[in-house]
């Protein structure tokens, strides 16, 4: 019995799950890209009670890994300043006006002939002032819900339940998930790496995006 709870440990901390749960900032010491993020973070960063190299590591998987600005800007015109734009041929400059405010139109999801569904709109990641939490003031353990399982917390295309119009999804899509979100290749990240995310999505500035009905006084100090 006892052999039996040694094996089983060992299987447990060998495999990815378990070395993932087993990390700490120690591991970060030497972690190259922390200071890399912080090199090519493209708007200036608010530290101030945030865990240092958690902000720079989530800094180099959202900017040189996951590219989250391409789908959480205004979209492809606004994605880079004037002059910025590297697909020109010059130098990479990201518009910080619109740097993961959300308001990407990726167009009608559904859209045969007779299909009127809902227009996916990119969500504004930067924090608020009011929480300092991002991600429509979604907590650590919401966020990794969302990357787990990519559940829609806000609920804000539901699965029609007659004749689709544009606030629903037709099966078989599911309301309940994100649709565009690449969450079913995220899920498979750590949980430290999802944190640095979340950690530095924190540190960011907020600002007023351009998804449909967002408060205008959304970046307002208390």
């Amino acid at each position: 019995m006892a052999f039996s709870v040694v094996l089983i440990a060992g299987m447990f901390l060998s495999s990815p799950r378990g070395r993932a749960d087993d990390r700490d900032d120690r591991d970060d010491e030497k972690d190259p890209r922390i200071e890399k993020g912080f090199d090519i973070a493209p708007v200036p960063l608010n530290l101030e009670g945030k865990n240092r190299k958690l902000v720079g590591l989530g800094s180099y998987i959202v900017n040189a890994q996951a590219d989250c600005d391409g789908c959480h800007s205004a979209g492809v015109p606004t994605e880079f300043a004037m002059g910025g734009n590297p697909y020109f041929g010059q130098k990479e400059k990201v518009n910080p006006a619109t740097y993961l405010g959300g308001g990407r139109d990726f167009g009608e999801l559904a859209p045969p002939p007779g299909i009127n569904s809902a227009h996916i709109i990119s969500r504004n990641l930067t924090p608020t002032p009011k929480t300092g939490l991002p991600e429509g003031d979604h907590t650590f353990e919401e966020f990794l819900t969302i990357f787990r399982t990519g559940k829609d917390f806000d609920h804000l295309h539901p699965t029609c339940t007659g004749a689709p119009n544009p606030g629903c999804l037709p099966k078989p899509f599911d309301g309940d998930l994100l649709q565009i979100m690449p969450w079913p290749f995220y899920q498979h990240m750590t949980d430290h790496d999802i944190r640095a995310i979340y950690e530095y999505l924190k540190a960011i500035p907020c600002i007023q995006g351009n998804y449909p009905g967002e408060p205008t006084d959304r970046c307002k100090k208390e």
